[in-house]
Parts: structure tokens; sequence; C-alpha cells
């Protein structure tokens, strides 16, 4: 809570002795400004903060609900921020004192922050957080009631239409006017409207000056309950819009984050959604009239006049909005679709598209074209930026006929600089329209439009303006059930318009119009722009052919990709690229949450790749060094180009002969020592294992499996049971029937440590112990999961041995042994290409994936013949994708890239490199305790004792932030206790790489002191 007060405490004559007789409390006294109370801060010599208010003579019941608001707070919501009663020595929270004159004293607990009218940082965090908040408030308040709110209020602007009468005060015509269509469109539309939205016990004024804010901009605080009204809940969201939106640069995105961030808390209504947009107006309205009643009454109070220049600015900026636009925008914060018949459109004209004429030239079967660039990063963008007039015409037509095409198009979503005129600003002019809503046909002048739909004639008119739409028609369409959309045609010539009347009926494959010249048509190359509206923003025929990026989820659903009723023969639409907000939005609206994002605090927006770095939208480079999957590097170009040869040849299944297939699978076992000599081929390695379970079962005819703690084997339902990672973790449903759970090898805490030459015989006791458990049971292992590093474990080496032991254990109780190469397999580990061989053991089945394609979907097992005969049991096993000729191409080409560039050599020298710095740099740090790895599979554990191993967790999570907010470089958690630095980058991670890392760790690490 923030004051204007002097630095220095005032002294005030008789506060301090009720102070100290009412509370005990002495200290210094800051004044505070206030309409009808007195309020002061109080700071006490034990460094202790307070608010005390002298309520002003009031309605008694008014100045209860405010007392019973809080105590009602305490017990619904505690963390809430806001102020908490502090009561007198005789436990009153209200006490009667004279100060002025008779008042009512009432001390609070003291709000730290700064008002929002005043703070420094007001972004997305402010309005996040105060939608947030003001939901969970209101939440609680759904609970509460109190005479008091019962009342007749003017701020209550579900009550606006009380103030028709005080229009008349508002002495400035301008402002009269634009007060009186507000509040008679609030009581014609808006009024009956509202009373189908639940209604409460509300705030009410969440202004600029109730709200406080911390450092980060997030809201710390609500003040004063004075207020308070039952009322309709959606008016709580409006008024805090109307006060944050002031000096921002788009109102509408504003109020939309309000009510986003509310609704996630506390769904709206659609209805509720929709009215928002209205209700902030009519706050402004109200506030007006008020401000106007109470100058007519107190003439001296010239601060009012001032007060309302904000008001009246703000106001103006939101009459310039589309109100339709910004309805749609509420709507689609909310979650709900913005134009809600838009998606039965689509699906209407997606079902009878091949029931559609053409547009242009229907007398060509399959015409062919050419697709223009328009962007500012398009190969012709120097060029087109110096044309003028003809010469745009001359370039499009040169085009053309260079490629021997029918007819040019320009493509839907396209974000053109060609825009550049005052008339593609939005209602804020630093907001500008340059996504393009429609496709582009360019052909010469006067040439014949078709419709492709029956319809009637909508709108017409003439945007006889240089950069405008020339003669424009839409033509009004109708689904079977009933949904009305329309299709616009935009640079028309006169003469064709010219015979057309409103209403007049036209038939499908209909030439109604034609394409104008350039001195008709807006001063564009003869073309037809070609769109599609569900929503014309009340615009008709003037609207917009050309949407804002920020807001163009809500432009999509207004004009959506019209190329389904042109079904051209090239694509002619892009994807729009979004900013990083939006993009975390629409992935909570549609891909489910269970899918996370990396650093979510801060996500990057990643668009290219190259070698070890991912390349964010700015073209910022960060070093990337936890992509296993990348192995051979990011979009290596010996990988892309297999990939793009094949696939420009054939991909289908693998039931046909294909060389490549036959090739890869000999390639690959190569790699194996005998007799892992037969693949199977599948698309992740979720998919590889779930198949060496069957393997395994298929071979030993028993069912139960055997995996190692804290292991991860794979997402599939089956792999979920044998990953005690996830099934002992949220969400988990505990250890299945048919697993046991052997102990992990931990060399660093585990019961045998670095040094003991017996541990991994130790360790592999276990396994045997859980042998015997089933055993007991009268029940006997099919498979042994096992990794050759325990990735999930902390990036655990295993001790020497280990495997030896533990697959003589599992196959003399006639088991199968599983090595899960999916994270450490193709040679990351240095050594061997595979991390079983560093055991000196050779598994009955290995599972592949994630390195195996560099990134494309690609997974294998491979196993001994005995076991795939076994499997061939008459139940034919097929994967559709599994062995296509393209990812056999890929398999290839990453093989190849390993062999040549010597990334196995590679990870062994760099890994030890990298290992040896780290130790060097625990030798400096103490939070280092351990560093630990094969290769480029490393593991740098944090502790805060290197005695009792206390975990550093929370340090670790600052190192992997200031890594990437200091350095960029990419690093993630990993083991138990979230306190291992894991450390796989892509194989081609360099020397140079690797000391920028560990000077940047050690860096980081000086900071933690």
């Amino acid at each position: 809570m923030a004051s204007d007060t002097a630095t220095e405490a005032v002294l005030l004559d008789g506060l301090n002795g009720l102070l100290e007789d009412l509370y005990g409390l002495q200290g210094e006294i800051f004044p505070l400004p206030g309409e009808h109370d007195l309020n002061f801060h109080i700071r006490t010599s034990q460094g202790r903060d307070y608010l005390l208010k002298l309520h002003a003579p009031c309605d008694a019941a008014e100045l209860d609900m405010q007392v019973a608001v809080l105590e009602h707070l305490v017990g619904t919501t505690p963390n809430l921020p806001v102020s908490r009663a502090v009561p007198d020595r005789n436990g009153a929270i209200l006490s009667d004192v004279d100060y002025r004159g008779p008042r009512k004293a009432r001390l609070l607990t003291w709000l730290d922050g700064n008002v929002w009218a005043k703070a420094d940082v007001r972004g997305k965090n402010a309005t996040a957080s105060l939608g947030g908040m003001l939901a969970v408030l209101d939440r609680s308040l759904e609970s509460f009631t109190h005479p008091g709110a019962k009342r007749i209020y003017n701020w209550d602007i579900a009550q606006a239409e009380r103030h028709l009468d005080h229009i008349g005060f508002i002495e400035d015509e301008d402002k009269r006017q634009a007060v009186r269509d507000i509040l008679d469109h609030f009581a014609a539309e808006v009024s009956p409207r509202l009373q189908d939205c639940p209604r409460q016990v509300i705030h009410n004024d969440a202004n600029d000056y109730n709200v406080l804010l911390s450092d980060d901009g997030t809201v710390s605080g609500l003040l004063d309950f004075g207020d308070m009204v039952e009322s309709h809940r959606v008016v709580e969201i409006a008024v805090a819009g109307a006060y944050a939106l002031i000096g921002s640069e788009d109102p509408l995105a504003t109020i939309a984050e309000i009510a986003e961030a509310y609704h996630r808390v506390s769904p709206l209504s659609e209805t509720e959604a929709e009215l928002i947009f209205d209700l902030v107006k009519t706050r402004y309205a109200v506030s007006m009239c008020m401000a106007a009643k109470q100058i007519r009454e107190f003439p001296e109070n010239r601060y009012l006049l001032v007060s309302q220049e904000d008001v009246w600015r703000e106001l103006q900026r939101l009459e310039r909005e589309n109100p339709r636009l910004a309805v749609l925008r509420l709507r689609a914060a909310c979650g709900f679709a913005a134009v809600p018949h838009a998606g039965r459109v689509m699906h209407w004209l997606e079902r009878n598209a091949h029931t559609f004429a053409p547009v242009i030239r229907p007398a060509t079967a399959r015409p062919e074209t050419v697709v223009f660039d328009f962007t500012a990063s398009g190969p012709d963008a120097d060029e087109l930026s110096g044309f003028e007039g003809a010469e745009f015409d001359a370039f499009c037509e040169d085009r053309i006929r260079e490629a021997g095409a029918d007819f040019g198009i320009g493509v839907y979503g396209e974000d053109r600089t060609i825009y550049k005129s005052d008339a593609f600003e939005m209602a804020s002019p630093s907001i500008r329209r340059s996504i393009h809503l429609g496709i582009d046909l360019f052909a010469p002048d006067f040439e014949p439009v078709h419709a492709p739909i029956a319809g009637k004639v909508a709108f017409f008119f003439d945007d006889a303006v240089a950069n405008g739409f020339g003669p424009t028609v839409l033509l009004e369409h109708e689904t079977d059930g009933g949904d009305v959309f329309w299709t616009l045609y935009g640079h028309l010539s006169r003469r064709s318009c010219a015979k057309l009347t409103i209403g007049q009926r036209i038939e499908k494959g209909e030439a109604f119009a034609e394409f104008g010249q350039r001195s008709e048509n807006g001063d564009w190359p003869p073309h037809l722009h070609f769109q599609i509206v569900t929503d014309h923003l009340g615009l008709e025929a003037r609207m917009h052919g050309v949407g804002v990026r920020s807001q163009w989820p809500v432009w999509r659903e207004i004009s959506p990709d019209p190329s389904v009723i042109l079904g051209l023969p090239v694509s002619a639409a892009v994807t729009v690229a979004q900013d990083k907000a939006t993009l975390v939005r629409e992935r909570h609206l549609r891909i489910g949450r269970s899918l996370s994002i990396a650093y979510s605090d801060a996500p990057l927006k990643i668009v290219g790749g190259e070698g070890t770095y991912l390349i964010d939208e700015t073209g910022k480079r960060w070093l990337d060094m936890v992509n296993n999957v990348c192995h051979v590097g990011h979009c290596h170009p010996r990988v892309v180009a297999a990939a793009q040869k094949q696939m420009g040849e054939l991909n289908t299944n693998s039931r046909y002969l294909h060389d490549t297939l036959v090739e890869y699978s000999r390639r690959l076992t190569a790699q194996f020592p005998d007799p892992l000599n037969v693949c199977f081929f599948v698309n992740s390695g979720s998919e590889a294992n779930d198949l060496a379970i069957r393997l395994a079962r298929a071979y030993t005819g028993n069912r139960d499996l055997i995996t190692v703690d804290h292991a991860y084997h794979g997402h599939l339902s089956s792999l979920i049971d044998v990953s005690p990672y996830k099934f002992e973790g949220k969400g988990g449903e505990g250890c299945p029937d048919h697993v046991r759970v052997a102990e992990m090898p931990d060399l660093y805490r585990g019961r045998w440590r670095y040094g003991d030459k017996n541990a991994g015989k130790n360790y592999a006791e276990d396994v045997q112990r859980q042998i015997e458990v089933l055993s007991g049971e009268g029940r006997k292992p099919a498979l042994f999961f096992s990794e050759g590093i325990l990735g999930t474990g902390g990036q655990l080496t295993l001790p020497e041995d280990y495997l030896k032991h533990a697959y003589a254990h599992v196959r003399a109780a006639g088991g199968l042994c599983l090595a899960d190469e999916v994270q450490v397999g193709f040679g990351r580990v240095g050594s061997h290409m595979w991390a079983f061989e560093t055991q000196g053991v050779v598994p009955d089945i290995v599972s592949l994936g994630k390195p195996i394609g560099n990134g494309h979907p690609m997974a294998a097992v491979v196993t001994t013949a005995e076991v795939a005969a076994a499997f061939a049991n008459g139940m034919e096993y097929f994967n559709t994708f599994g062995g296509n000729p393209v990812s056999a191409s890929i398999g290839l080409a990453v093989l190849d890239v390993i062999r040549d560039e010597r990334l196995i050599h590679r990870c062994f020298e760099v890994g030890n490199r990298l290992m040896a710095g780290a130790r060097e740099l625990a030798g400096k740090h103490a939070l280092i305790g351990d560093v630990r790895g094969h290769g480029l599979f490393n593991g740098i554990e944090l502790v805060r004792d290197r005695e009792t191993l206390e975990p550093a967790a929370e340090e670790l999570d600052k190192v992997i932030r200031a890594m990437k907010q200091r350095h960029g470089i990419l690093l993630s958690s990993e083991g138990p206790h979230h306190n291992v630095l894991k450390i796989k980058p892509p194989a081609q991670f360099s020397a140079e790489d690797c000391d920028t890392f560990l000077a940047a760790l050690d860096e980081v690490l000086t900071g933690l002191r």
C-alpha cells in the first residue's frame, strides 16, 4: 500500500493518544487521502505497519458489511491479499472515537505495494493476476450475504438506468450525447441480458487506486470494500477493466486479459463474456454522470472535472473500437468460439466442397498457377517495395507469363508490408492490420467472376480510395442448418457492379461480376480478393480484408481460409505466426494440459535449429544441452536431404518389398553383437518397449516384469506399469501386481557407494530377491527392464558388473533381459555404440528410439532369432508406419553421419572434457556433490551438504534459470530429488561448446554464494 505522504512522520495531535488507548500502539503517523473517511498509515517502533481508518458517520449496515466481509474472507480465503481487522484492547473491531467529530475507528493490517495508477510495471502479469485475484475473491463472496449489500446504489452499473435523469448535468454536448447513447443502449440491450447473469455480492471498485502491485507487476493487494453491493458478478470485471485499461496500448487486450484470468478461476457464461465491453463503457457513463451531479452540488470542487479527463479520453478510445469485434475478442479470451457459428459454417463448406463452382476460369479443369509472396521476407520484397502504379501490374503479369500459369495467387494468412496507408490502422494507431484474410486471384482486367455457391447480393460498397477495395460485393449464403455467411469479392469493375441490386438472386456458376482496372479497383494490379465472412462486424460491404496479427485467433474465425471453396491445385494459405502468450493460450485450449511447456515461466518459441543450437523467433541461438533426440545435430543436411529425396519418390507401408528397408535392417543389426540380429520397426521408444514385453511373454510364457526403481520406459499403459517414476508420482496408481521393483543402484546415495568393488553384485542381489518373491507366489519373470545409464534415476552410471549379475539371476529364473537404449544409444556413451556394452553383457532384447531418426518419429526393437521365432505364433505383427521407406532412409543417413563424422569418438573426447571440467568446478563450488556419466550423457548432482547429501533442488532451479537467461544455455533437472543437472546434448557438441558451458556454470554457481 503506497502513500504520497511526506518522507518523515507527521505527528498528529490526538491520534497518538487514540492509538495508545485503543490498540496499545505508538509510532509514526502518515495521513492518507480519503473521500469521506480519514485514513492514516501507522508505522510502529517495532517496524509494523497498519492502516487506521476513522469512518465518518454513515449507514450502519454499510459499515458493518465492510467489517463482516473481512471476517468472512479470513475463513474462506486466508491467503487473499486483503487487509485483516485488528481488534482493539477490548476485542472490538469498531470503536467509537471523537476526532474531528464523532467517528468509528478501525485498525487494519497494512498491505505493501504501489497503487496501480502509479506503479512502474503494468503489463500482462498485472492484468492476469488482477483477474485471477478478483475471481478468487468472488468465489469466496458467493457464500457471503449482508443486508448492507442489498442497496440501491448509484455506483452499481447494473442500475445504470438511474442515471438517465442525470445526463442533463453534463455540460459538454459531445460528452452528453455519448453518455446518452451508452445509457440508452444499456436500457434497451444490456440490462435485459444482464438479468440472466449470476448475481452475488461483489467488491465493485477495483479501481487504479484500490489495486496494489508488487515490484514484479503482480497484484499484491486490494483495498476499500466500501462500494460493495449485490449485483451481477460480471460487473466486477467491467469495473476493473475500466480502470486497468487507462493508458494501455490496446484497451481491449487489457480487458480481455482480466476476463481470461477471471474465467480460468471462475468460468463465465457466454452472455457474461459478451456484455463486458458494453459494461465497461457503461461504467464510464455512470462515472461521468456522477461527476456532473457532484459538480452541480459542489461547484467549488474543480478536481472532479480534472479527474474525469481520463474517463472521457478512454471512453473516446473505446468508442473508436468496433463493438462487434470487441465482443468477439472477449468471447475468445474466455475460451468460447469467437464467432459461435463459424465452426458449423466451415464444416458445411468442407462437406459440400465437391459441389462448388470455380470462381474464375470454369472451363479450365486443372489450372496452372503461380503463387506470389508479398511478405517482408519474401524473395521479391526489395523489388516490390520500390514499385509504383503500373510497375506492380507488370511484375504480376510477367511472373504469370513466365510460369505459363493461367492466373496468379496471393495467399491467405500472409503478413504483408504493402498495406501502408492509415486505413489499415485500428482504433489504436499502433495496432495495424497486415494479415491477409482472403485469397487473391491475379488475371487481366475484366476477367469474369463466377459465384461458387448460390446466394443473393447482400451488400455493395465502392471503396474508392487509394489502397482500398474499390467496388466490393458480399453474397449471402445459408447452410442446411440455417447458418448465414457471406463470400466477399473485392476489386471489381464498376460497370459489372452497376448491374447488381441488393437482394438479387445469384445462381451457382453464374458470372455476376468482373475484375476491375487499376483506375477503379483501389490502385492495385487487376485481381480478385476472395474472402469468406462469418461475421461482417456490422461493416457490411466495408468489411476488412486484412486482419491484426495479435488478434489472429479471432480473425481466422471471422474470415476462415477460403481454400475450401476455391479448391486450388496448390496450397494458398500459410500459418500465421503468433506471439508466445497466444500460443500458450491456444495450447491450453486445444492440447491436453498434461503436456507441459519447457521453461513455463518464460517459454521459448523455437522456429529453427542448426547443429547444437535451437533458434527462436527473434533469431537468438540457444545452446541445446538436453536434446538427445536430434542426435547428429538439429536439421543435419544429410538427414534432411535423405528424407526429402525419399519422400519425393515413395512412402508406403513395409508389406511391399523395398531395398532401403532391407539395407537399413542389415546396417542396424551389424551394430550389435551376436545373436542380436532380427529387427522390428515401430514409431517411438514407447512402442518399442511395449513390443519388447510382448516378445518376452511370447518366448517365456511368463507375464511378470522386473524394473529398476525410479525408471521410466514410456507413456503407454503397459510401460507406465514398469515406470516407478510415473506410477509412484503424481497421478500414479502405485505398483501393479505383475511388476516387481528392484533397488536403484545408486553409487552416490545408495547402500553401496563409490569405491565398493562389490556394489554391482550387491545391488543385483535385490533383483534376485524380487525373483524369489515371485517364485514364492508360483510365478516367474518374463522380462527385466534396465537402461545402461539410469536417466530418470539421475543420470546414474551402473556399478561394475551390475547387469552381468542381474542378467544371470533373471535368466536362471527363465526370464529375458531388455536393454532400454532409447535415451543412451547410438554412440552417445563414447566408448561404445550401446550403453549395455559398458557392462560387458549381451541382452536378449534391445529397444531403440529418440536418436535413431534424429527427430523423425521412428524406433526399433532388436532381438535374437529365437525370440523373434517364438513371437511368430500365427498372429501377424504389422505396424503401419514402422519401417516405411522414408524412415528407413533417415535411419541410414543417421548411421552414415555417426560413422563419417566420427561422432562416437567426439562423444568420448568432449564428454571426458566436460566431466573433467565439472569435477574441477566441484573443487571450487561445494554445491557440486557428484559428477558422473559416460560420453555425453552426464549428471551433475547438487547438494547443500556433502556429508548429509541434502539435495539442492531449489538451487538447481536457479542454476537452470540463470544458464538460460544469462547465457542462452538450455538445461533441465533429473533424479528422484530433482537436484541433478541433466546433460545430453546433440553429439555434435564441440569442445568450444563444452568450454562455453563450463565457464557459464562457474559464473552462475559463483553468483549463488
